[in-house]
């Protein structure tokens, strides 16, 4: 397998200088969101601007989670983590998307209800819809850097781009992605929730507003666990990327035919490779010993894979046939 060759034409959304700039704009953008928010909230008395605060201030915690999960997965293996600690990323994300569903979701919702039971008037609509306009040009300029990023990957794959975003195995873009999309939505929500206490005279649409935010978060950071929970209990490649890494091997001169071959993500763009073949000429015990090793390296120089393990293919076993496009 060539190392200059990734086998998943690489399933990772770009280098990872690109997902931590990616991070960065996001949380810049949401504490300044969260600042603003925070103030127009305390001036104006308004529910839905109060869980947009909260909203934020969830996002901006979880871009910390997301650049810590960047850093300690970029570690290098050592002798106790032999496969690298390209998992730390998923579990720091896990941390991310459980407090966005606290924080974000509880404290919108819970509040969303104390204000349907105990109405209060909202004032000042002018700073309300200028800080919420502000937030929508500052939460669009980070939902373009992740959508740019992961459609950019997306079109590499062939994948629509929300399809690609579901599966990538990046989850700080997936991140980044789902919580600016749910931003621009809450903002949304949140203009009319306002709009309408204005027009009526009623807290109710402010207070139903708040609720909408958190339930659209919750949706989001369930979404977004779900997909962690998968990557760190063992998440193997899809279809197309088994093929492209069983094309590869088949291409080994030292290789006669495939019969097993598994593909598990242990990071972001990062596999291990396990599988059993079958070597051209049938060498005896030692050199094929010899030759399984030379072709576990030769397959481990591609940067996507952290690790090949391999055995000897049984006699009856059926030879696997790439799928799909050559």
């Amino acid at each position: 397998m060539s190392s200059s060759e990734p086998p998943a034409s690489a399933d990772d959304d770009g280098p990872q200088d690109e997902s931590v700039m990616t991070v960065v704009v996001a949380f810049v953008a949401n504490i300044l969101i969260a600042v603003a928010k925070s103030v127009a909230a305390a001036i104006t008395g308004s529910a839905s601007m109060l869980a947009e605060a909260a909203h934020s201030w969830a996002d901006t915690g979880n871009e910390v989670f997301l650049l810590i999960a960047q850093r300690r997965a970029a570690k290098p293996a050592d002798p106790t983590h032999p496969l690298g600690h390209g998992r730390e990323v998923y579990v720091w994300s896990l941390f991310a998307a459980i407090g966005l569903f606290a924080v974000g979701a509880g404290v919108s919702i819970t509040h969303g209800i104390s204000e349907l039971a105990n109405p209060e008037p909202a004032t000042d609509f002018g700073i309300a819809y200028a800080v919420l306009g502000v937030s929508a040009l500052l939460e669009g300029a980070s939902f373009f850097q992740a959508s740019r990023q992961a459609r950019r990957a997306a079109a590499d794959r062939n994948r629509d781009l929300f399809e690609h975003v579901l599966a990538t195995s990046d989850p700080t873009v997936r991140a980044v992605f789902f919580e600016d999309g749910a931003a621009l939505v809450g903002l949304a929500i949140a203009f009319a929730g306002i709009g309408l206490h204005q027009v009526t005279g009623s807290a109710t649409p402010d207070a139903i507003g708040s609720i909408l935010v958190g339930v659209l978060l919750g949706v989001v950071a369930i979404v977004l666990i779900d997909r962690n929970r998968r990557f760190l209990v063992g998440q193997s490649a899809d279809s197309e990327l088994q093929d492209a890494a069983l094309r590869d091997i088949l291409r080994l001169t030292e290789v006669a035919r495939v019969t097993e071959l598994r593909l598990e993500y242990v990071g972001a763009g990062l596999l291990f490779v396990t599988g059993a073949v079958d070597l051209v000429g049938n060498p005896a015990e030692d050199e094929a010993s010899h030759v399984l090793a030379s072709v576990e390296r030769r397959i481990s120089a591609n940067p996507h894979i952290v690790g090949a393990l391999l055995s000897l293919s049984e006699p009856e076993d059926a030879a696997l046939v790439p799928r799909g496009r050559s």
